[in-house]
């Protein structure tokens, strides 16, 4: 079992897996610090998906090499989300490492855009369910879903490492 210390997120430690989107005043001009999405792979898809809650650990990882993809809590609850760096963004049989895999506790009124090719596990939250706004391509889950299956390539399972369910 690996655990996996969770942080509170900032557009810094979320750098190199992507953008971290704060609210902004309406009519602020676009700048480096929004999201540079990459949508031009086929249709962008935008829409509120319905998950259930998972224990706080996962086994496998993923990732789309095509498309950039935004994710944001409905209704303003916290969520953590795993990430690992893009390395090989463009080779399907390259593999996480498991020394740069984070893990960031997102606030409610906070969304990521995953970079093109970053390796996620989540969304985890603690109600029941959870809406989630998911920005992708049309056909993300048919044609560009990369798992890699970590306790059978790496034989190792991750957990978060929260203390007393405090995040």
């Amino acid at each position: 079992m690996l655990d996996l210390p969770v942080e509170p997120v900032t557009a810094a430690a979320f750098a190199p897996y992507g953008t971290l989107i704060d609210a902004a005043d309406d009519g602020k001009l676009f700048g480096p610090d929004e999201a540079q999405l990459v949508l031009d792979r086929g249709t962008p898809r935008f829409y509120v998906m319905t998950l259930k809650r998972r224990e706080l650990g996962f086994r496998h990882i993923t990732r789309h090499l095509a498309v950039t993809q935004c994710l944001a809590s409905v209704g303003g609850a916290p969520w953590l989300l795993a990430v690992a760096p893009p390395d090989a963004p463009d080779d399907p049989a390259a593999v996480p490492d498991l020394q740069r895999l984070r893990a960031f506790r997102i606030e409610g009124t906070q969304a990521v855009m995953l970079g093109r090719s970053v390796w996620h596990a989540g969304p985890f939250f603690q109600q029941p369910t959870q809406g989630f706004f998911n920005l992708e391509l049309a056909d993300t889950n048919q044609v560009d879903h990369h798992n890699c299956e970590l306790d059978r390539r790496f034989g190792v399972r991750v957990r978060f490492a929260v203390s007393d369910g405090g995040w």
